[in-house]
């Protein structure tokens, strides 16, 4: 009898999926956080001294790509890292005296603030026109670091990153934030469209309504450049005033500048007097009035008799007021130093004086000095903490209203409102750049000027003890400009004007919109998540 065998197939496991599922959402989130770091670094190359203003938009939209769909903690981290690779390179001019720790740790402070701005972009992202929440969260955040700590950090805003952009316009209707956010909306309205367009060739279908959004999102910034145009004039309203701008140069660079102050100031002396000979032989027009840089006699002339007499010399040569940047010491036990301009009169000496109202936390005070001082030794540099004044700038020479925003006060919109409000027909921001060598720091601020001149529609003059000096018109042009390090007096015939912008006009209204867009987007997150886990609780019972 024979037997009949079956063979039995042993059954084999299902080849086990979780490793390469693993790997697939590894490999999404490395590109994500690649996307957030590229994203960071395009925005940073559209910074001046770079002509290249349009790599904002597609570093944005790689930004917004990266947070679109991210759970919280994730929005934060991707934020962060983008914050990183912004901000490290655009400030690194701050290491280039006192080290890398105050660079490392500014760059991390302001970074923290494109985490929250990410988190809640990532919290947004699922909205409908999810891009109008998200950029009205970019202004929240850039109007609390230009705020908090310390009075603010306002270096990293989008809107100086655009003086020569087609967006530029817009800063005439409400100022730096609706600029920002003009940028902002189209580089996440560009996200948009390549992630609806990805989907498409993925299945031929997409929701109601989101082609429409994705492109009013990208050309309605655009089309609201464009719209602008015409706030933005050249056009004199009050005549013109011919003004020079004496750029004297430092001996040395660097923090030690201030240990040259007669040097410095003999520079200046120099400039004025040669402007004066070659007015003198006809080689140049007289100007109306003339321009000294901040600190460019760091001899206080109103109680150093040598200072006083070596400006008066100069100002009595070239024979029109000329506004001397100093530092003054109120006299005393507790006098109290001011970062100080002065109006000086070939006639009557020194008169009206403009207190640098703004004064910049770690360089002209210092803040908890006792904890910065363990942390670097050039803490000390700042030996007596200036005191901020308290009168908004305008001073009236030779019948031209001029109004003053010194050096690191061109950062903030306030700062640069009030004298134009308080009547100022043109602007001038004498600044010291020559504590930061030839970085970049002075291209970037040269570029808040220019923004500066379109958002009020005035003249704006920057003289510098190193440079770069220039004289922008009301469009943003730059039309005199002088090079790094060397002496120079710059003059040109500016247009004086009197109307003011819509962005004077309404000073923070547009800013607490935005900021109110995006906190509305929030709130919306926030009800839909408490009716849906409402919905999931009343089910369940």
């Amino acid at each position: 009898m024979s037997a009949t065998v079956t063979s039995v197939e042993t059954p084999q496991p299902e080849p086990d999926r979780a490793p390469a599922s693993a790997k697939k959402r590894r490999r999404a989130w490395l590109v994500r956080v690649a996307a957030a770091i590229a994203g960071g670094l395009l925005l940073y190359a559209s910074f001046p001294p770079r002509p290249l203003w349009f790599l904002a938009l597609p570093g944005l939209a790689l930004y917004g790509w990266s947070l679109h769909g991210r759970r919280l903690r994730a929005g934060f981290g991707l934020g962060l890292l983008g914050g990183l690779a912004f901000l490290l390179p655009l400030l690194v001019w701050t290491s280039v005296e006192v080290g890398s720790f105050p660079w490392i740790a500014l760059s991390v402070a302001e970074a923290v603030f494109m985490g929250l701005v990410g988190l809640g972009v990532a919290a947004v992202s699922r909205l409908p026109v999810w891009p109008l929440w998200a950029a009205g969260l970019w202004i929240a955040g850039e109007a609390a670091r230009s705020r908090f700590p310390f009075g603010g950090f306002s270096w990293g805003k989008v809107a100086f990153g655009q003086p020569e952009g087609v967006f530029l316009p817009l800063a005439a209707v409400g100022g730096t934030p609706v600029l920002s956010f003009a940028v902002v909306l189209c580089g996440f309205g560009l996200a948009e469209a390549a992630r609806q367009a990805v989907a498409y060739r993925r299945t031929r279908t997409v929701p109601r309504g989101a082609v429409t959004a994705a492109a009013v999102t990208v050309l309605a910034p655009v089309a609201g450049g464009v719209a602008a145009l015409p706030l933005v004039s050249n056009a004199p309203e009050k005549g013109s005033a011919t003004v020079a701008a004496i750029q004297g140069n430092v001996p040395r660079m660097g923090l030690d500048f201030n240990s040259q102050r007669a040097a410095v100031l003999d520079n200046h002396v120099k400039q004025t007097l040669k402007l004066a000979a070659e007015v003198k032989a006809g080689k140049r027009p007289k100007p109306d009035f003339v321009l000294w840089p901040e600190n460019s006699s760091d001899l206080d002339p109103l109680h150093d008799e040598g200072a006083r007499l070596t400006i008066d010399a100069a100002v009595k040569a070239i024979g029109v007021p000329t506004e001397i940047g100093t530092l003054v010491q109120n006299p005393g036990p507790e006098g109290k130093l001011y970062n100080t301009l002065i109006n000086w009169s070939p006639t009557s000496g020194p008169g009206a004086t403009y207190e640098k109202r703004h004064i910049q936390p770690f360089g002209e005070y210092m803040p908890m000095r006792s904890i910065a001082e363990k942390f670097s030794k050039d803490a000390g540099l700042v030996r007596e903490d200036f005191s901020p004044g308290t009168k908004v700038g305008v001073f009236t020479m030779a019948g031209t209203k001029v109004g003053f925003a010194t050096c690191y006060e061109a950062a903030f919109d306030n700062d640069v409102r009030d004298p134009v409000e308080a009547g100022a027909e043109m602007l001038a921001v004498p600044s010291n750049n020559a504590t930061f060598d030839r970085s970049e720091m002075t291209y970037q601020q040269l570029a808040m000027d220019q923004v500066r001149a379109v958002e009020h529609s005035r003249s704006v003059v920057v003289p510098t003890t190193s440079g770069v000096s220039a004289i922008i018109r009301p469009d943003g042009t730059i039309v005199r400009r002088s090079g790094m390090f060397t002496p120079a007096v710059l003059e040109d015939r500016v247009p004086l004007r009197t109307s003011l912008t819509p962005a004077t006009r309404l000073g923070t209204g547009p800013e607490w919109v935005l900021v109110a867009v995006g906190a509305a987007g929030v709130a919306w997150v926030v009800a839909r998540t408490v009716r849906t886990r409402r919905g999931g609780a009343a089910r369940e019972a």
